[in-house]
C-alpha cells in the first residue's frame, strides 16, 4: 500500500518478518522453525548488510498461521508473501523484492 499524503514518514522502506514458531515434535500442522527458519532470518540479516540495504529490518515474527507453507515470510508495508526455505531463495527475495522492487513469483505463497 502506497504511504498517503500527510501521513508520517516510515522508518524502514521495508520491514522482513520471518516466522520463527516452534511447535512440538510431531505436531500435524508443523512449524516454520522446525523447517529452518532460525537459520533463514540470520541468514537475511547478514546478507541485507552486505548488500547495504538501508532502511530495512528483518525481524523475527511468532506464528504467521500459514505453517503448512513454511518457513513463511511477509514484508510490510507492501503486505507480500514468501517461502524462503533456503540461501539462495533468501538472495532472490532480498536482491529483487527489497533492492530491485520487484516480486519473487516462484517463492510467493498463495492468496488463500
Amino acid at each position: 500500500m502506497p504511504q498517503r499524503a500527510g501521513d508520517p514518514p516510515l522508518y524502514f522502506d521495508a520491514h522482513v518478518f520471518v516466522c520463527c514458531n516452534r511447535r512440538p515434535e510431531g505436531h500435524p500442522r508443523g512449524s516454520c522453525a522446525a523447517r529452518g527458519s532460525e537459520r533463514v532470518r540470520d541468514y537475511m540479516k547478514a546478507r541485507a548488510k552486505e548488500l547495504g540495504l538501508r532502511r530495512v529490518r528483518i525481524n523475527t515474527a511468532g506464528c504467521l498461521d500459514r505453517c503448512e507453507l513454511g518457513p513463511c515470510v511477509v514484508i510490510y508495508p507492501d503486505g507480500i508473501w514468501y517461502r524462503v526455505g533456503s540461501p539462495e531463495e533468501a538472495d532472490a527475495v532480498l536482491e529483487r523484492h527489497i533492492a530491485g522492487g520487484g516480486r519473487v513469483p516462484s517463492l510467493a505463497l498463495p492468496d488463500t
